[in-house]
């Protein structure tokens, strides 16, 4: 595949975007964070290949996420700067995405991590 120079701009320009995220958004940093920890515990632990994939997954999956809530919200405040019920709707819903997915990221890793720690025991 040949990259164009249309390529090249839309990969700074996402890279730009990641960059903006870790440093403005607190919220991606701690995901960041935690996302470390677990890969230094999937490391430590010795995982399988299979699980090291899913907790991957999983994080990318999760900072995807935060990132898309994070835009929800800047889109929401460049419409309206009032309060408005669809954009509290707007921000609420995002928000909630977000809390899943957290939550689902902290199911699978007690599901891959516990196991192994109690076995470390």
């Amino acid at each position: 595949m040949i990259l164009t120079k249309r390529h090249n701009i839309s990969f700074r320009h996402a890279f730009e975007g990641i960059v903006w995220a870790f440093s403005t958004q607190p919220n991606f940093r701690i995901h960041i964070f935690l996302s470390i920890l677990a890969i230094i515990l999937a490391l430590v632990l010795e995982i399988s290949y299979l699980e090291t994939v899913v907790i991957i997954f999983t994080i990318v999956f999760g900072l995807g996420m935060e990132m898309v809530n994070t835009s929800i919200e800047s889109i929401t405040d460049l419409v309206t700067n009032e309060w408005k019920k669809e954009a509290k709707i707007a921000k609420d819903v995002s928000a909630g995405m977000m809390l899943l997915a957290a939550t689902g990221a902290v199911i699978v890793a007690s599901l891959i991590f516990i196991p192994h720690i109690i076995r470390l025991q």
